[in-house]
């Protein structure tokens, strides 16, 4: 079969059973199997089983359920409500602080949990009502926790940092530098967004009235110390290279079951409940991996990626428009797919033609990312939208997009800034090792 013909049949079929609902890990099995069968028989099933249990034994993936578990234990205990507490009391008083506090908090509860739709729907379960009960615009709420959620693929520790140091060979400590550096800047933008929103129109965000005393607000610190310590261990034991991502996902994990023995919330129940998220979402995440596995294996064997990457290469195009145009893709492909399953697809293609054309593959790797992100939250069928809908479920579709648009833009020109000036990226990663 010509690499043409093999790419329009997998990635059309591939298509075709996304769009009928099959959940992608099985759509990507179905669609290598189907056409293994083809080129090569019954037989030629054997590179499958290869790939997949070439996949089964990297010790990278067990840094997966590692991050899982010490995420979905921080935000099933009550350290997520008292955080939002704290950043409650000590940004309340300004125009847009809960807002403000929102938004760290969400930031925050990103690192610590590595997923979007945790930090999305946590921190709207906390925060909403609080900013409802002080007329915040919903508009401008939705929107905010939305972009913010975010957050949660790009500020390491990040699973899907390191699926894309997996599948690239790329330092995942040097990838998480890039992400807490792209991070960082991201939320600086939003929390600079909601500030001139927030003065400007003082209606939409108004400034508590409620006096906290200073005394309160102290003692709330205590809530924070232990998880930015923690997440603060985790990432500076790779950082300094202490640790793998791996091992210090173990510590990492363990330390924060300890925290929450030592608060008194661990039960029983409590272990059943995190067990069972646990394994729910890192079965989604390693089965979307063996079945991307699967596929790049069939495609690659019979010369498909070599393919691609030859059609991009000879294309009369500057080095600079092709890298735009494979971040375009990232960002298309992130609001109809799984982040996971988009990196496993196309960065062993963008990958090796990113290092031809002489570019830095963290900063590419970082901004494809940061793109994930956006892709996430803009319309019509970003993932976070849906989320922001199970929070108010009241309110239109349409009136969602309208609260996202804002964020989309600012997140999108961001990007561009970090396209336009690597060097922020690739200095940055060179400083902090």
């Amino acid at each position: 079969m010509s690499p043409e013909l093999l790419t329009a049949g997998m990635f059309g079929l591939l298509l075709v059973l996304i769009l009928a609902g099959v959940s992608l890990a099985f759509a990507l099995g179905s669609v290598a199997v189907i056409f293994t069968v083809i080129m090569n028989g019954t037989s030629g099933l054997f590179p499958i089983l290869s790939a997949t249990f070439g996949s089964m034994w990297s010790i990278s993936l067990a840094a997966i359920p590692l991050f899982v578990i010490m995420g979905v234990s921080l935000g099933k205990s009550k350290i997520a409500s008292d955080l939002y507490r704290a950043f409650y009391l000590w940004s309340g008083k300004l125009n847009g602080g809960l807002l403000i506090g929102t938004t760290g908090f969400a930031s925050l509860l990103s690192a610590m949990t590595g997923s979007c739709a945790a930090s999305t729907l946590t921190t709207g379960m906390v925060g909403m009502p609080a900013m409802e009960r002080h007329n915040y615009d919903k508009r401008l709420v939705l929107g905010t926790i939305g972009a913010a959620g975010t957050l949660g693929i790009l500020i390491p520790p990040s699973i899907t940092l390191i699926v894309i140091g997996m599948t690239t060979g790329l330092s995942i400590g040097k990838l998480f530098m890039g992400g807490l550096i792209a991070g960082i800047g991201m939320l600086l933008v939003i929390l600079a967004y909601v500030i001139l929103i927030a003065n400007l129109q003082p209606e939409k965000a108004p400034a508590s009235e409620e006096s906290i005393p200073f005394i309160e607000k102290i003692r709330s610190l205590r809530s924070i110390v232990l998880p930015i310590a923690i997440v603060a261990i985790v990432l500076l034991s790779i950082f300094l290279g202490m640790a793998t991502p791996t091992e210090a996902a173990a510590v990492g994990a363990a330390a924060v079951l300890i925290a929450i023995a030592v608060r008194g919330e661990f039960s029983w129940s409590f272990i059943k409940d995190v067990s069972y998220s646990t394994a729910s979402m890192s079965g989604m995440v390693i089965w979307i991996i063996f079945g991307a596995s699967a596929f790049v294996s069939v495609y690659s064997a019979a010369n498909g990626i070599n393919f691609v990457q030859s059609f991009l290469l000879s294309l009369e195009l500057s080095p600079w428009l092709l890298i735009v145009i494979m971040q375009i893709a990232g960002f298309v492909l992130g609001m109809f797919l799984d982040p996971i399953g988009i990196i496993l697809l196309v960065m062993p293609i963008f990958m090796p033609v990113v290092i031809e054309l002489g570019f830095d593959p963290i900063w590419f790797a970082v901004i494809f990312q940061l793109n994930l992100c956006v892709g996430y939250i803009s319309p019509p069928f970003g993932y976070n939208i849906f989320y922001l809908k199970t929070l108010s479920p009241k309110t239109p579709i349409l009136e969602l997009y309208k609260s996202v648009l804002p964020f989309v833009v600012i997140m999108i020109l961001f990007g561009v800034f970090l396209l336009a000036f690597p060097s922020i990226i690739t200095e940055g990663v060179k400083i902090l090792t």
